[in-house]
C-alpha cells in the first residue's frame, strides 16, 4: 500500500550509506508490531557485520546503532510518514495514521470483492475432496472433507492459483454388489423418491446388511453377482449405471445447497484396471514384489528405501485374488490426474488422518517407479466431526445422521432466532436468511479449529450470536449493512482528517491485514486463518459500534466513518465468502 514510499526511503537510505563508503547493502524490511500506528523496521545489524567483515574495527551491535542514528538524522521525515527513529540497531518509520488508514478504506471500496485478491500465479493445482460413497447415504461423515475442501479451493484460488476442484466418489465395490443385489431381489423396479433419494439409497443398503447377517447363506448370491459384474455383464452394468446416476443426483442436490460444486469427477471403476496395469509395471521394474496365489502384491518400502527404522512399511497394492485394493487404485488415479493435467503444479488430497500412511505409502510408491511429479502429491489431513450424543455412525448398520437432516436442524433453530430479531420480514425472506444462518452454524465449526484437531460440534456453541461463530461474524455484516442504509449509502469520498479512536484504528489494522492473512491461509492450506481473521473483524468491528458514533457524530467524521463501515462490511463479506459462508444483508 505505501511501496511507492518504501522504495523512495530505501534509495535514500542506500544512498545516505553509500556517501559513507558503504557499499553493496541490502535492506530487509518487516513490520513493526501495531500498536496504535503503522510502521516498517530495517536492521541495521547486517550492514555493521559487512563493516567488521571488512577489516573494520567495529562492534556490530554498537555500530548497528550508530548507523542508524545517523541514517535517522539524514534522512528527516520523508514524504507519507510522520515518525522515524533509531532504536536498538532498528531504523523505524511510522506512516502517517491518517493516511494510511485513507489507503486501507479506499483501497477497499475501490477493490470491492476482489479486495485481498493475489495476482494471478499462472500456477494450477487441484484439490480432491467429499469423495462419498455412491448407494449409501450422504451423511455428516462426509461434510469435514467437503467443507474444508472447499474452502482451501476458495482460498488458495483467491489467492491466485488456477484451482480445479475434484471428486472422487466411490462407484463399486462389494457395497455397491450388496445394494444391487438387494434391489434387484426384493426391490426391482422401484425408484428413489425425488425428496429423499440419498436417505433411500442408505435404506437399502443398511438392508441388504441386515438381510445378509440374518441369512449368511445368501452371501454365495451376492458372490455370484460380483463374478458377473467382473465380467461386465450388460445387465448388470446398465443397472449400475443407472443406480449410480440416483445417487450422484442426491449428491448434487446437497452440494447445491452448501454451495460447492466441482470441476471434475473422477470414480474407482475408472481406475481399477489402470491400477492393475501400474501394479504390473512396478513388478516389472522390481518394486514390487508378485507372491500370488499365495500372497499379495507388495512394496517393501523401508526396505527398498534402505531405511533401518520403521517408516513406510510394506504397501499391499493388489489382492491375491487379483482384486483391487485402495491402493491399487490410487497409483493409477495419480497417473491420470497429471495424464489430464500435464502442468499440474500440486495435487492435493483432503482426506481424513487416519489414512496418513496410505498417502505417504502411495506417493513414495510413485516416486520409486521415476514420477517426478510424486513429489507434488500432497495429503491434507482432517479430523473427524463428533456430534451431540456421541453418536456413532455406520452406513451398514444404518446408524447414521444424514446431512439433508443436519441442515434441517440448523434451519430450522436458525429460523427461530430469526423471527424473534426481525419478524417483519416475509416469510420466504425468514427461510432463505435462516438457511444461509444454518449452514454457516454448521460449516464455521469446521472450518475454526486445526484441520487435524476434532471438531466436536453442538448446536448451542454454533449459532451462538455472541461468541465465535458464523451467526456471530454475520450479523455484523447485517449490522453494517443497516448502518449504511440508514445513513444513505457509501458517501463517494471522505478525508481522514480528524482524531481517530482507538477501535477505529485497531479496525483498520485488521482489515488492512486480510490480503496477508488470505497468502498465509493459502501457504498453509488452513482455513482457520480466514476464519479467525472473520471473527476478530466482527468482535473489533462491534467495539467500534459501541464506542464509536457513526450517523450521529458531526462531519466529516460522520462520512468518514460510513466509509470505514462500509470497508469493514467488504472484508467481512470477502472473508466469510472463501469460507463459503453467506454474508446476509438481514437476519
Amino acid at each position: 500500500m505505501f511501496e511507492a514510499e518504501k522504495q523512495q526511503v530505501e534509495e535514500k537510505i542506500l544512498q545516505i550509506l553509500r556517501d559513507k563508503g558503504i557499499q553493496d547493502v541490502k535492506l530487509t524490511w518487516g513490520w513493526i508490531p501495531f500498536n496504535g500506528a503503522w510502521g516498517i523496521a530495517a536492521p541495521f545489524f547486517p550492514v555493521a557485520a559487512q563493516e567488521a567483515r571488512q577489516g573494520k574495527n567495529v562492534q556490530v551491535p554498537i555500530r548497528a546503532q550508530e548507523l542508524a542514528e545517523e541514517v535517522a538524522r539524514t534522512l528527516g521525515t520523508p514524504a507519507g510518514f510522520e515518525r522515524v527513529e533509531a532504536i536498538k540497531g532498528y531504523l523505524n518509520l511510522y506512516f502517517s495514521s491518517r493516511e494510511y488508514a485513507q489507503r486501507v478504506i479506499d483501497q477497499v471500496l475501490k477493490e470491492g470483492s476482489a479486495f485481498g485478491k493475489g495476482t494471478r500465479l499462472n500456477q494450477q493445482v487441484m484439490v480432491e475432496f467429499s469423495q462419498p460413497n455412491t448407494h449409501k447415504a450422504f451423511h455428516v461423515g462426509h461434510l469435514r472433507s467437503a467443507i474444508l475442501g472447499d474452502s482451501i479451493s476458495r482460498i488458495l484460488e483467491f489467492a491466485g492459483y488456477d484451482v480445479i476442484r475434484a471428486n472422487y466418489p466411490g462407484d463399486i465395490g462389494l457395497h455397491v454388489i450388496k445394494w444391487l443385489w438387494n434391489y434387484m431381489k426384493f426391490h426391482a423396479g422401484e425408484k428413489p423418491p425425488a425428496d429423499a433419494t440419498t436417505r433411500w439409497m442408505g435404506d437399502l443398503y443398511a438392508e441388504a446388511n441386515r438381510r445378509l447377517e440374518e441369512n449368511p447363506e445368501l452371501e454365495s448370491e451376492v458372490r455370484a453377482l460380483y463374478a458377473r459384474w467382473d465380467k461386465r455383464d450388460p445387465e448388470i452394468v446398465q443397472l449400475w449405471e443407472e443406480t449410480r446416476e440416483w445417487s450422484l443426483q442426491g449428491f448434487r442436490e446437497m452440494y447445491k445447497i452448501l454451495d460447492i460444486h466441482f470441476d471434475i469427477y473422477y470414480f474407482n471403476s475408472m481406475v481399477e484396471h489402470p491400477g492393475k496395469e501400474v501394479v504390473e509395471e512396478l513388478i516389472q521394474k522390481g518394486i514390487a514384489r508378485d507372491e500370488r496365489p499365495e500372497g499379495p502384491v507388495i512394496v517393501k518400502l523401508d526396505e527398498l528405501l534402505g531405511l533401518n527404522e520403521e517408516k513406510y512399511r510394506v504397501l499391499v497394492i493388489l489382492r491375491s485374488d487379483n482384486t483391487a485394493l485402495y491402493a491399487t487404485e490410487d497409483l493409477a488415479l495419480a497417473k491420470r490426474k497429471f495424464s489430464d493435467y500435464p502442468n499440474l503444479h500440486r495435487s492435493y488430497y483432503v482426506v481424513d488422518v487416519r489414512q496418513s500412511l496410505h498417502f505417504q505409502q502411495v506417493f513414495k510408491t510413485l516416486e520409486l517407479a521415476g514420477y517426478e511429479w510424486a513429489t507434488r502429491c500432497q495429503h491434507i489431513p482432517y479430523e473427524l466431526v463428533n456430534l451431540p450424543g456421541n453418536v456413532v455412525m455406520a452406513s451398514r448398520e444404518g446408524t447414521v445422521v444424514l446431512l439433508e437432516d443436519l441442515i434441517r436442524e440448523a434451519t430450522s433453530r436458525a429460523l427461530q432466532v430469526v423471527e424473534e430479531k426481525n419478524p417483519e420480514l416475509t416469510p420466504e425472506q425468514k427461510q432463505q436468511v435462516a438457511q444461509a444462518v444454518g449452514i454457516g452454524a454448521i460449516k464455521y465449526p469446521m472450518l475454526a479449529r486445526e484441520n487435524t484437531k476434532i471438531v466436536t460440534f453442538d448446536w448451542q456453541t454454533a449459532l451462538d450470536f455472541n461468541g465465535q461463530a458464523a451467526p456471530y461474524i454475520q450479523y455484523a455484516h447485517v449490522r453494517a449493512s443497516s448502518i449504511l442504509r440508514k445513513g444513505g449509502g457509501i458517501p463517494t469520498e471522505a478525508a481522514i482528517n480528524y482524531a481517530m479512536m482507538p477501535s477505529e484504528l485497531q479496525l483498520i489494522d485488521l482489515i488492512s491485514r486480510f490480503p496477508k492473512e488470505v497468502q498465509r491461509a493459502a501457504s498453509e492450506l488452513k482455513p482457520l486463518h480466514i476464519a479467525n481473521a472473520a471473527y476478530e473483524l466482527a468482535k473489533t468491528f462491534s467495539d467500534f459500534y459501541n464506542e464509536c458514533p457513526v450517523l450521529t457524530a458531526e462531519e466529516p467524521i460522520r462520512n468518514g466513518r460510513l466509509r470505514l463501515v462500509a470497508a469493514t462490511r467488504q472484508a467481512i463479506a470477502n472473508a466469510l465468502g472463501l469460507l463459503g459462508i453467506h454474508a446476509p444483508e438481514v437476519m
